[in-house]
């Protein structure tokens, strides 16, 4: 029966090629006046930087060769210096536009599952809007009431709260009384909760209602916090006791009240303040993969820079709109937020588990935030796309052969022309039409940021979401902005060129065999220097005098990472010296760039390489996506009914050849070296979150901590 099947499905496949064919020799002719590729393809292979040296010592620098927008223009005429002059700009111009959204709250409701489980469940309405000026008003009064309530300007404020309007409106709220905000992950442990708000000395956090049951426990170790300022659940009582006598609780709104009343009364206790571009605007946390998370310093004029370089890169439109679910606490979702504002463009709130229909907090029969608001733009981590891309393919692989075959048709004759600069209309308003409608159906653009994308990905999301994935590069330390691709940039695996705040110079790192001199293309350790680069981190001086140093007049950050540059000033990340591990017979390995390999395979949901330098082959940690583990032990008769159970089940070994031998198939079509690929694999039952103290809050590998905590399986996989 399977091979009558697949006969049919093969003899399908073959008469839709002869059909797409004969179409293709047909139309052929008017697409080529219609979409004129060779101005497509002329524009793949622009220039996008020149080396400003050639290298005759052990560095090159290299600068974007793209002009200054209109618009960056007209905002540096503007002498927009400080945020708090942008957030003023955006109300002045968009007033009564909407700014901000979010969705109501009908109730929370239990669902039975298919299984006999019962899940909490959200019943959403649609998007309540604010508007600029709604906006403005809302942050001044933040501002004031946080004076009355005896903060002064200068003095850090934490946020420590989920993406969410009021975090930004609270954010913008302090900029306006020049007081640093602190901006902690909100999947931040203890630990580092309690190490950011000591180190930074502040007295004040703002937080959400959701989170406040923590400060029950940290309070006692934190040195002067004394108010805690709480944005409220639309659905349950705010509870203000519990918290000692030391320390005040107010709620939001509350503190939008005070600061309104005293505007009003014309008894406001503080004198506004605004601030100046050299002024500190946000001690950034990183999210600490190799120690203790550090406070960059980010002054105004370092955010606003970096922001306008964004403008040189691609047009905006008035009926963009953009889906917000990062961490607002990452830079790139705060100064993505920062500039659509900017632009007027409004920002809708979401959170990954009310994203699409399927989403789990999502109730059966209600639409996800995404099929609402319809975005046009929306700001990704390569997570996320993973995800994205693994669920397209479960489906794919799940469903008919025969639509399996049509659609690996459909991306293979899709791509094929694309390459030759013509675009595929029929086939992107057909067959990929379900796919767009997963995030909305409008996405007009995709940022990736964070970490790297694996190409396959990268190549996969843009075929299937029919636009541009625009992978870019940046740190906390450079304001989130170093590289962009562009609109017309078809390469896959490169950060696009560098945007016009910076310069990128690569220096030759002898140890691990990158130089300058490297054909075809230069290679070497990324250090970044322009207007964006960070003042250093917050009370660490000899790490600050370690990272960054002064050159020329300008500010420069050593990033640890490895870069390359093609022949057309993109920019690729291939390494990193802290990943770079060297085996017993000296080849190298880059075990970020294995596990990013790895990581697009269906089995799984999180990987850490580990390499022995006295060993001669890397070996994996597993945490496996159960559906498909289970069905992949199915086929060899090996049941599973939880998570738990591989771990504790006989046949466990069996089970890790068979994941192992699918890995190692999926790193040979990756094109990964032989001695890059694992040759042992063990199976974890234990989820990865920040609580566990084994990924960051950005869910970051943690490696030393995952190494100390499974060091006996590491040694039993090399034993």
């Amino acid at each position: 029966m399977r091979s009558v099947l697949s006969s049919a499905s093969e003899a399908l496949v073959l008469l839709i090629r002869c059909l797409v064919s004969t179409y293709t020799f047909i139309t052929l002719p008017l697409y080529y006046v219609i979409q004129k590729p060779w101005r497509v393809k002329a524009n793949y292979s622009t220039l996008r930087a020149r080396p400003l040296n050639h290298g005759e010592e052990d560095f090159v620098v290299y600068r974007s060769v793209t002009k200054i927008s209109d618009v960056h223009a007209k905002f540096i005429q503007d002498k927009l210096d400080t945020m708090e002059k942008v957030f003023c700009s955006a109300v002045s111009q968009h007033k009564n536009k909407p700014a901000l959204g979010t969705r109501v709250i009908i109730s929370e409701e239990d669902e039975m599952q298919p299984d006999g489980k019962i899940f909490k469940k959200f019943l959403l309405g649609g998007f309540q809007w604010r508007t600029y000026t709604q906006m403005n008003d809302e942050a001044e009064n933040f501002g004031r009431g946080l004076r009355e309530l005896g903060l002064k300007p200068f003095e850090n404020v934490v946020i420590f709260a989920e993406t969410r309007a009021e975090w930004l409106i609270s954010a913008n709220g302090c900029m306006k009384q020049n007081m640093p905000i602190v901006t902690l992950y909100a999947s931040l442990g203890d630990d580092a909760l309690i190490h950011g708000i000591n180190e930074t000395d502040v007295s004040c956090v703002v937080t959400s209602q959701q989170l406040l049951e923590k400060f029950k426990n940290i309070l006692p170790s934190t040195k002067n916090v004394n108010l805690l300022i709480v944005m409220e659940d639309p659905l349950k009582p705010l509870e203000l006791e519990g918290y000692g006598d030391a320390v005040r609780v107010r709620s939001y709104q509350e503190v939008i009240r005070r600061g309104s009343e005293a505007s009003k009364s014309g008894k406001f206790s503080g004198v506004l303040h605004s601030p100046k571009p050299g002024d500190t605007a946000i001690i950034m946390y990183t999210s600490g993969s190799t120690g203790a998370p550090k406070g960059v310093i980010m002054s105004h004029q370092n955010i606003v820079n970096a922001m306008l370089s964004y403008t040189d890169v691609g047009p905006l439109y008035k009926n963009d709109v953009y889906m917000a679910f990062l961490p607002l606490a990452h830079v790139l979702e705060f100064i993505s937020e920062s500039l659509w504002m900017l632009f007027g463009i409004p920002i809708g709130y979401s959170t990954p588990l009310t994203m699409t229909d399927e989403s789990s907090k999502i109730q059966r029969g209600c639409q996800g935030d995404a099929s609402v608001l319809r975005p046009t733009i929306i700001a990704c981590v390569p997570l996320v796309l993973d995800r994205i891309q693994k669920k397209i393919k479960e489906k794919i692989e799940g469903g008919p052969a025969y639509k399996k075959a049509i659609f690996n048709l459909a991306m293979e004759y899709k791509n094929e022309w694309i390459d030759h600069g013509y675009d595929t209309p029929i086939l992107n308003s057909t067959l990929f039409k379900p796919i767009r409608a997963f995030l909305g159906g409008r996405i007009r653009f995709v940022l990736s940021g964070g970490a790297p994308l694996a190409p396959e990905t990268h190549k996969f999301m843009k075929t299937t979401l029919c636009c541009p994935v625009l992978q870019g590069y940046g740190l906390t330390e450079t304001c989130a902005a170093t590289t962009l691709m562009d609109f017309d940039d078809n390469s896959w695996g490169t950060t696009g060129g560098p945007l016009t705040c910076c310069d990128i110079k690569l220096v030759s790192w002898i140890e691990g065999d990158y130089r300058i001199n490297d054909w075809p293309n230069p290679r070497g350790e990324i250090h970044i220097g322009g207007s964006n680069v960070a003042v250093g981190y917050f009370k660490q001086p000899e790490k600050t005098s370690k990272a960054f140093y002064e050159e020329n007049g300008r500010r420069w950050f050593r990033t640890g990472d490895i870069g390359e540059f093609t022949q057309e000033g993109f920019l690729k990340v291939i390494d990193r010296q802290k990943d770079l591990v060297k085996l017993q017979h000296g080849e190298y390995v880059s075990l970020g760039k294995v596990e990013s390999e790895l990581k697009i395979n269906s089995l799984v949901d999180n990987i850490c390489i580990y390499a022995d330098p006295t060993k001669m082959f890397p070996v994996a940690l597993l945490v496996p996506n159960f559906d498909q583990l289970k069905n992949l032990a199915e086929k060899s008769g090996i049941e599973l009914a939880t998570i738990e159970d591989v771990c504790n089940h006989p046949r466990r070994q069996q089970m890790e050849q068979l994941v192992l031998k699918e890995l190692q198939k999926h790193a040979v079509k990756c094109q990964l070296q032989k001695f890059e690929v694992p040759q042992a694999l063990t199976l974890l039952s234990d989820i990865w979150t920040p609580d566990s103290g084994l990924v960051t809050a950005a869910f970051k590998l943690k490696r030393k901590n995952i190494q100390d905590h499974y060091q006996f399986l590491i040694n039993r996989m090399y034993s």
